[in-house]
């Protein structure tokens, strides 16, 4: 008989069970809820829901899965932001865990039994890397952006080149987040050409601060010019204005193009922004660096408490940081800075081995790093090629595994993917296919 309407149980019956005698009331009343509404879908879809018990029971084990899961990265996008960018260091991971699971000297002095400031954890790391005077963390660089602008120049002007005025994910604008620390933008120069004497123009009484931006997945080519940071350091400091380097992605060791804090400070710059969790390889966050008397200024602006780091932020951060005292290390422990350097023979060598556990075909593919960073570097790469279908089936499964469709197939590029991870991919692999050949 079709299954109907009329063949569904009331949930008073459908408790009855023994199955599901002995679960929490609420509970089961839920997930049999749940289950009911799924079986009149599927009637109304012309199929039949099976044993609606079981389908309670996989409404609890659905219940009860955490929301933020672990996933396994297979785009061949390193730091990729949907995925949560940068996976941490084992060390680090390791303070986290410390910190986290007792309590700490977050905002205690251990020398002198007094208050002291959760900033002050970090700063002797920070002086070491960069040569900064102060610092300060907050919760990612947007907010470090904000603060700057808004205790050095709220109500006041900004200067900025229109070459810098991007918007970064998730429809978040420069011009927008400038204006919400109550700073006034000027624009500079125009999109593909900005020079020193257009921002000379600009400066007028009410210039409080000259900001370079970072220019994140977005790049101009061919007829373009920008002054030198050090060009920019002179004029700011000539007319008494700080200069403020938004440097984003947070390398701290030569990478590419992507200049570095120390680097920037040495070139004049007053204050940096960068993020944690890009080429650094740490947790979200937002450092500043720069001036002593400027990191003081923003130590003490309201905002400051309302975009502060955690004690868990600080925990992992002072983790990565450590490894960046000793770049060799930092190479072969930080997990992006790792995939980044890894020889392409072994990326080759993980991917036959994956294609060999679940049937699959050896590509050649071109990962990238993402998060904004190094947005034209091209990574050589291999993937292992299995049928499109597996797509949806992987990316619901446990753990989920997240591919890219390409050409008809599924690709599983494994720049991204640890070690590890290869056995877990193909088991993952495996378990769909026998679940669709039920």
């Amino acid at each position: 008989m079709a299954p109907s309407f009329r063949t569904l149980p009331s949930v008073d019956r459908l408790l009855l069970d023994p199955r599901l005698a002995d679960l929490s009331r609420p509970l089961a009343l839920a997930a049999a809820r749940s289950a009911l509404g799924w079986a009149r879908d599927e009637i109304r879809a012309g199929r039949d829901p099976g044993d609606l018990v079981d389908a309670t029971l996989a409404q609890l084990v659905a219940a009860g899965r955490p929301s933020l899961r672990r996933v396994l990265n297979a785009t061949g996008v390193l730091i990729h932001t949907n995925l949560g960018r940068a996976p941490l260091a084992p060390s680090a991971l390791g303070r986290v865990v410390e910190v986290g699971g007792s309590y700490s000297n977050l905002e205690y002095d251990l020398e002198t039994g007094a208050r002291g400031s959760r900033q002050d954890h970090l700063a002797p790391l920070l002086h070491r890397i960069t040569g900064a005077e102060a610092s300060l963390v907050v919760n990612n660089c947007a907010a470090a952006v904000m603060l700057a602008l808004a205790a050095l120049a709220e109500g006041r002007e900004v200067l900025v080149s229109r070459g810098e005025l991007i918007e970064i994910g998730d429809g978040f604008r420069i011009p927008d987040v400038l204006a919400r620390s109550g700073a006034q933008l000027v624009e500079v120069g125009t999109t593909n050409r900005t020079r020193i004497a257009d921002y000379e123009r600009a400066i007028g009484p009410e210039t409080a601060v000259i900001l370079r931006v970072h220019q994140s997945n977005f790049r101009v080519v061919g007829f373009t010019e920008q002054p030198e940071l050090s060009q920019l350091a002179r004029l700011a400091h000539e007319k008494g204005l700080p200069l403020v380097d938004d440097l984003g992605s947070g390398s701290l060791s030569a990478i590419g193009d992507e200049s570095t804090a120390a680097a920037s400070l040495e070139a004049g710059a007053d204050l940096v922004c960068f993020s944690g969790d890009k080429l650094l390889g740490g947790p979200q966050a937002g450092i500043l660096a720069g001036r002593a008397d400027l990191i003081e200024k923003l130590r003490r602006h309201p905002l400051q408490r309302a975009l502060r780091a955690d004690k868990l932020t600080l925990a992992a951060l002072e983790g990565t940081l450590a490894l960046a005292l000793d770049p060799e290390r930092a190479r072969r422990e930080v997990p992006v800075l790792r995939m980044l350097a890894e020889p392409v023979a072994d990326v080759r060598e993980r991917a036959e081995r994956l294609a060999v556990l679940v049937g699959g075909e050896v590509e050649e593919t071109v990962a990238r790093v993402g998060g904004g960073a190094l947005p034209l570097a091209e990574l050589p790469s291999f993937a292992c090629a299995v049928e499109e279908s597996l797509f949806d089936p992987l990316r619901r499964g446990e753990p989920p595994v997240v591919g890219i469709v390409r050409d008809g197939r599924l690709l599983l590029d494994v720049r991204s993917l640890a070690e590890g991870e290869i056995d877990e991919v193909a088991a993952a692999v495996s378990a769909v296919r026998a679940l669709g050949q039920q």
